[in-house]
């Protein structure tokens, strides 16, 4: 089935927790790429959070089928972590998992330690693991909300990205995963949109510090609605169902259509970019 055939709209769902289990979500997101690869990443060590599943899974898979050697890290998705390593299997290749929270620096330091030891190097780092709170009335995000939506997707991109300073070479690259609602807002993800705002400023500086004395490259991915975990887990059944209908495209996107945003960005087809970030948006209209 082609991606322009696939309804445009899912089954109302919910999910009880953060950030959701891609094995309970019907139907499930598609994470396959749609090409076969050229070697594009041949002989490069990936790390990619959030890699248990949605787009993290898809980024995965397509970064081993271009050749890369894959790490991921997950909070305690244990059976989604599982397929993860099994797609990359498919693949001909082997992934390494390591679970636990990214908002602790000290597991960041061991994550990226392992990897290396594993690997013998670290080239590309996607800081992709996020969570979000869906709340109605502004006053009621407490401190305990807002310190919790920060260190995850803020403290933990700051943790692993210094983790893997120490250790990345030359010609490395490092890709953040910010989202749409850096540049629209989201009345009900306040704390969220705060902090891919702080993302994709935090990729804009990063990338100044880097490029020009290690010749680290940074950029991001803002994607739009994605069909992945988190929205079941943050949404209500109705909003799932309705997941996606509010961009040009009328539908939600599914991982595989981001993966390739990630691809480019770690590869040297990308050698020339800094500093950016890609809009996988289903068609909206931002300022970048």
């Amino acid at each position: 089935m082609n991606v322009q055939d696939k309804p445009k709209g899912q089954p109302p769902q919910v999910q009880d927790r953060q950030p959701g289990r891609e094995a309970e979500m019907r139907p499930r997101p598609n994470y396959t790429p749609r090409f076969p690869g050229v070697g594009k990443l041949a002989g490069k060590a990936a790390l990619i959070t959030g890699g248990d599943s949605g787009i993290g899974r898809a980024v995965a898979v397509a970064m081993v089928r271009e050749g890369a050697l894959i790490a991921i890290a997950y909070l305690e998705e244990h059976a989604d972590a599982e397929d993860t390593v099994a797609a990359v299997a498919g693949e001909g290749s082997r992934a390494i998992s390591f679970a636990g929270d990214i908002g602790e620096e000290a597991f960041c330091r061991d994550v990226v330690a392992r990897t290396v030891a594993e690997f013998g190097r670290l080239d590309i780092l996607v800081n992709n693991a996020a969570e979000q709170h869906e709340t109605e009335e502004p006053l009621e995000i407490d401190a305990r909300q807002l310190e919790r939506t920060f260190r995850t997707n803020v403290f933990g991109t700051f943790f692993m990205t210094k983790a893997a300073l120490r250790h990345m070479k030359e010609g490395s690259t490092i890709i953040n995963t910010t989202s749409i609602t850096a540049y629209r807002g989201h009345k009900t993800l306040i704390d969220y949109a705060a902090t891919r705002g702080a993302i994709v400023a935090f990729t804009r500086s990063l990338s100044q510090a880097l490029l020009a004395d290690r010749k680290i490259r940074v950029n991001g991915v803002a994607p739009g609605p994605i069909w992945t975990p988190l929205i079941p887990a943050s949404f209500d059944a109705e909003r799932v169902a309705e997941h996606g209908s509010s961009v040009p495209m009328g539908r939600a996107g599914q991982p595989n259509e981001v993966a390739p945003c990630y691809v480019f960005l770690a590869s040297e087809e990308s050698s020339y970019i800094s500093g950016q970030v890609l809009h996988p948006n289903g068609g909206a209209m931002v300022d970048s």
